[in-house]
């Protein structure tokens, strides 16, 4: 997502008076604006992105406490609704063939054999995916193939 589409669902939400919306991406803004003011430094398009990923990780983690806790049902719906809306504006995720065929290439380039190489090979898949892949189950694939 670009910083410039961020605000504009902002101001998408407030028209439409989407309140669950508006608070999860004003977060987000808020968290991107200390990016700004504490690293002083313009925003790019994966910073806008790393940050939804972090939210999403923080949501679920406060979800998970909550549902653990017991707490109020209409505050983990929130919590819900949140992660569901943080996670439709992340990238698809390979997955399936297309990371499978993936690996085969990082396999290649890398030059891996070993369990050892597997860190590398992860490196190489995250820079060709920008790290919209799925980890586990590349991890897995590797696995088999190093074995």
């Amino acid at each position: 997502m670009k910083y410039d589409e961020l605000k504009d669902e902002i101001k998408a939400a407030m028209k439409a008076k989407d309140k669950v919306r508006l608070s999860i991406l004003r977060q987000v803004h808020g968290e991107i604006k200390n990016i700004e003011v504490n690293e002083r430094r313009d925003i790019e398009d994966s910073d806008v992105d790393a940050m939804i990923k972090r939210l999403i990780k923080q949501t679920r983690e406060t979800l998970d406490g909550s549902i653990k806790a017991g707490n109020d049902q209409e505050r983990t719906d929130m919590l819900s609704e949140q992660v569901a809306i943080l996670e439709g504006y992340l990238p698809k995720q390979v997955t399936g063939d297309e990371l499978t065929a993936l690996i085969g290439e990082a396999l290649a380039e890398t030059g891996a054999s070993t369990k050892k190489d597997m860190g590398r090979v992860m490196g190489a898949l995250t820079q060709k995916t920008s790290g919209n892949f799925d980890k586990a189950a590349a991890a897995k694939e590797l696995g088999q193939r190093l074995a």
